[in-house]
């Protein structure tokens, strides 16, 4: 196969699978290095965006996608029903921002910060594949700890956790001044004990 046809391919794959597809499994498919698979997805990735195309192919870590055009969604979202935001809580969604801010994460570490059991919400992630167990921390009881994953990434069209809105955009000038307060307070706490 020429280097054309190789992409015709991987798009055929891309499409025909639905979901992020590794480049590990699209090079096995067409029996070439990782590295070979690579460039031609890559250079599919381009032409798309080029072409201007209604669908995209993006890439979410080592994996691509096929996907609709962001400017579309609210087109296509008339026709399918996606799971979004608006389909968790606002006692879910929070659990999940704090999971996919402060990954790895153990379910206590989430309740300490929100002051509130978690395990319903928990449970409604790992059911919708936002989030996974991690493993296991080395210390006594042995608690789980949670991160997000790929569906997630996909889901909210992130490319990486780097694509994240910076946390500070969310917080108000009263609460950055409150954490300030705080912070200031631990201080003299601690050297009052000196």
């Amino acid at each position: 196969m020429n280097s054309r046809e190789y992409k015709q391919v991987i798009e055929q794959l891309l499409f025909v699978y639905g979901d992020p597809l590794k480049i590990d499994d699209i090079a096995k498919v067409l029996d070439i290095p990782i590295k070979e698979a690579t460039v031609y997805a890559d250079e599919l990735v381009e032409e798309f965006e080029f072409q201007k195309r209604g669908l995209v192919i993006q890439k979410i870590s080592n994996h691509y996608q096929i996907k609709t055009r962001k400017e579309y969604h609210d087109i296509i979202s008339k026709l399918f029903e996606k799971v979004t935001m608006k389909h968790l809580t606002n006692s879910t969604l929070e659990t999940l921002a704090i999971i996919a801010y402060k990954q790895p994460i153990t379910r206590q570490e989430i309740e300490e910060i929100r002051g509130v059991k978690c395990n319903s919400s928990i449970e409604t992630l790992m059911s919708k594949d936002f989030i996974e167990e991690a493993g296991r921390l080395d210390r006594i009881g042995k608690p789980i700890i949670y991160k997000t994953t790929l569906n997630f990434l996909n889901q909210f069209n992130l490319k990486s956790l780097k694509d994240l809105p910076d946390i500070e955009k969310f917080i108000s000038d009263e609460e950055k001044s409150q954490i300030v307060e705080d912070e200031n307070d631990v201080e003299i706490e601690e050297d009052e004990n000196k």
